[in-house]
């Protein structure tokens, strides 16, 4: 079974944006039960983007990023993707936070709604496409 902790890896140990250990400790649990429980249109753009199906690049689903979790990461393209639900209409400021931090980071930040992934996830994965 492969260790989830996001510091494991010696090629990323000097990326700014890595989770401190003792942070990761805490959100290991909460990572784990995402990642078990995904939203329905978190896990149709998993299917999608799961093993290396766009551009052969890997995706890693609810990854740590310092304090903040990613709904999907690809460390190769330094791009993090955001699926948005229906909490995020009253969460303006923490998602303005949120996204300043990552793209100060140096990360790229794609946000889609729920209901595009839904009901146009091709227009969604030719996004990401065109993205990466």
């Amino acid at each position: 079974m492969p260790n989830d902790a996001p510091n494991d890896d010696p090629e990323r140990k000097d990326h700014p944006y890595l989770t401190p250990p003792a942070l990761w400790v805490k959100l290991k649990l909460l990572v784990r039960q995402m990642r078990h429980d995904p939203t329905p249109a978190e896990d149709a753009l998993w299917q999608r983007l799961r093993n290396r199906q766009i551009a052969d690049l890997k995706f890693r689903r609810q990854h740590s990023i310092d304090r903040f979790i990613a709904d999907f990461y690809c460390a190769e393209a330094q791009l993090v993707i955001e699926i948005d639900g229906p909490i995020h209409d009253y969460t303006p400021d923490e998602d303005a936070i949120r996204q300043e931090f990552l793209e100060s980071r140096g990360l790229r930040v794609l946000r889609f709604a729920n209901d595009d992934v839904l009901s146009a996830l091709d227009d969604v994965i030719a996004a990401i496409t065109g993205a990466l």
